[in-house]
């Protein structure tokens, strides 16, 4: 039979982890999280989005993974949803719902636990990405623009 090994020195070097107390960011957490990033923007882009809603949320629904073809629920960080600021008339359309940006919380979580990226960082990219769908921008304009910014 083989021997157990003695954890206790290891045990002993490595920081105190609350393993009963460790969570991830709640939705309230994430709402603050995605807040403060919104207040980092430059306040032109920010003065665009004054009509803007943001929804932090768990997953998407069942509905727009359908409609987006996305093969698991976890495929889907954010969504932008309304009609552009290009493709706006004058004045807002009767019935037109406000255009909303949702941020969902556990495929950003599983992002995050997969890549190393601060979760900060995730949200920032994420919100920043939707927000560029309220300016008109489609995913490939998005990916050049973050290209060129990476140069």
């Amino acid at each position: 039979m083989g021997s157990v090994p003695d954890t206790r020195a290891a045990a002993e070097a490595a920081p105190d982890i609350d393993w009963d107390g460790a969570r991830a960011p709640s939705i309230e957490a994430f709402e603050v999280m995605a807040q403060a990033a919104f207040d980092r923007l430059p306040d032109e882009f920010r003065a665009l989005c004054s009509d803007v809603i943001f929804n932090v949320t768990e997953f998407p629904e069942d509905d727009v993974c359908k409609e987006l073809e996305a093969e698991s629920p976890f495929d889907i960080l954010g969504l932008f949803t309304g009609i552009g600021l290009p493709q706006q008339g004058y004045g807002p359309q009767t019935g037109q719902l406000p255009n909303t940006i949702h941020l969902y919380r556990r495929p950003i979580l599983d992002y995050r636990a997969e890549h190393d990226e601060s979760l900060g960082h995730i949200v920032t990219h994420v919100l920043v990405h939707e927000i560029g769908h309220h300016f008109g921008f489609s995913d490939e304009d998005l990916e050049a623009i973050e290209q060129a910014a990476d140069r």
